[in-house]
């Protein structure tokens, strides 16, 4: 469909091998994002972020003390990445599919990204959201190359 992204279709992309099991690691998280095209490894203020041509797309986000005061008792602890999505209803549905999983604060309210829990989601389900933010924020030309060569059939 012209002019429509592919993360605003939902499309799936076909994940890169692991082991659909295992917990999420920092180092699964910098394997997946290193793999796509075009992206690269920062450190802001001390925490990794991955960008496509400059653009943000996942990032190390522990957690703040407002974010600590918002979520009370509810605060995960353990490592947080947070992730961009396409838009604020695919936000919602996301939120909605698994809230032991990921999860949101104010700072983040009307802003299309959520939390991800690290040591509670599957390598699978890690990549498929580190691959829709890639394609979100790369290019479109770059992330339609990417659909069409990795799209499921």
């Amino acid at each position: 469909m012209p002019g429509i992204r592919a993360c605003e279709l939902g499309l799936r992309v076909r994940a890169v091998p692991g082991s659909v099991g295992a917990v999420a690691t920092w180092d699964d998280v910098r394997r997946i994002a290193l793999s796509l095209p075009e992206t690269s490894e920062e450190a802001r203020r001390g925490l990794a972020a991955w960008r496509v041509r400059d653009k943000l797309f996942v990032w190390e986000r522990p957690l703040r003390p407002a974010d600590l005061t918002a979520l009370g008792d509810a605060a995960p602890d353990g490592p947080i990445l947070g992730v961009r999505v396409g838009h604020l209803i695919a936000k919602e549905a996301i939120l909605a599919d698994d809230p032991s999983v990921c999860f949101t604060t104010p700072h983040f309210d009307g802003y299309p990204a959520v939390l991800v829990r690290l040591d509670r989601i599957s390598l699978k389900e890690l990549e498929e959201l580190i691959v829709d933010a890639w394609i979100c924020r790369a290019p479109k030309r770059l992330a339609d190359e990417y659909v069409e060569n990795h799209a499921r059939r």
